[in-house]
């Protein structure tokens, strides 16, 4: 069985022989795993079972200052502070409420088909996908800025809902590039929970965030692939919603947060699950040994009936020790 074909397999809820899984790090993490395994190409030898090719904007370093990178969409981001791969914002575009003071730019249609052309020609059994990273809200309020977001939603709610629709036009051509490469799913980006809840609340998601989200997982379900969320945070009172709209895959999946035999129960037969092991507790502070004993433990768990995709809850940080990371592709690919 490939890679490809065990990720579509749990998809599907069908075991596999192995359960699929797939790490990811911060470039600062990645650094210290290199010289800990003395190995600078070890991730190639990880087994990562999905790869996506990811677009957020594709913040460029300006010339004149360096650590600030500026977005397609014009907002610049400082990352000269410890957050290196994405930073901070540094000032809004949007200062008022006002559809007609800003102006989405075009979609960069060359380069993104550089990017899917070139997933797809890699000689790799691996499952495939198109990324947007910031592809709702996440969008909006680095426009507009979060408070100013969250108030526009609740005051001003034709400039949201008119900037949301222009987000979600400017994704759907992005989309429609994508799945016209033969690309297994696509991943949609966009963190709506916070340690407890949504930060927008469930209401508010639901009269302004789902319909929109609807229509871009239509377009994908629409060509039969596979849809895929990520959210950071307790998004559990909106799980029925998204499985409403079609939703495969949700991504990450925070144990801290979710009690994860009780999420597996209610939801495991319609939606699936990737991530499960905690960046947050257990990779940062269990030694090795705890660590394998715990993920093995999270992925006998999660992995019943397929529907488990086993990872980090998020890329790794750099505060994980690296001989932790050892320890978890160990676990990976001795199953």
């Amino acid at each position: 069985m490939t890679r490809r074909e065990r990720v579509m397999e749990a998809l599907r809820h069908r075991e596999t022989d192995v359960i699929p899984y797939h790490i990811d790090l911060t470039h600062q993490e990645y650094v210290r795993v290199a010289e800990y395994l003395q190995d600078p190409d070890f991730f190639g030898k990880i087994g990562n079972h999905l790869e996506g090719a990811y677009y957020d904007g594709d913040p460029a370093e300006e010339a004149d200052s360096p650590g600030y990178f500026r977005d397609d969409f014009g907002v610049r981001w400082n990352r000269n502070g410890a957050d290196k791969d994405i930073g901070v914002i540094d000032g809004y575009v949007i200062g008022e409420p006002d559809r007609g003071a800003y102006t989405l730019p075009a979609v960069k249609e060359e380069d993104l088909r550089r990017r899917y052309a070139g997933l797809i020609a890699k000689d790799s059994d691996v499952f495939k996908f198109g990324m947007i990273g910031f592809s709702m809200f996440e969008r909006a309020w680095t426009l507009r800025g979060m408070e100013n977001f969250l108030m526009d939603m609740l005051v001003e709610p034709t400039f949201a809902e008119g900037l949301l629709d222009d987000i979600c036009d400017y994704n759907l051509a992005v989309v429609d590039l994508a799945l016209g490469y033969g690309l297994d799913g696509f991943y949609f980006g966009d963190d709506w929970g916070q340690q407890k809840g949504l930060i927008m609340g469930p209401n508010l998601w639901r009269k302004l965030i789902k319909p929109r989200m609807a229509k871009m997982y239509a377009r994908v379900k629409a060509k039969g692939k596979f849809v895929i969320q990520h959210s950071c945070g307790d998004i559990e009172e909106i799980f029925p919603d998204l499985i409403e709209i079609g939703l495969d895959l949700y991504q990450t999946f925070q144990p801290e947060i979710y009690d994860i035999k009780k999420v597996k129960r209610e939801y495991g037969m319609d939606l699936s699950f990737w991530g499960g092991i905690s960046t947050q507790r257990l990779l940062p502070f269990a030694t090795p040994g705890e660590l394998k004993v715990k993920a093995v433990e999270i992925m006998r768990i999660m992995g019943q009936n397929g529907g488990y995709i086993a990872a980090p809850t998020h890329a790794v940080p750099g505060d994980v020790p690296p001989e932790n990371i050892a320890a978890l592709i160990e676990v990976f690919q001795n199953q």
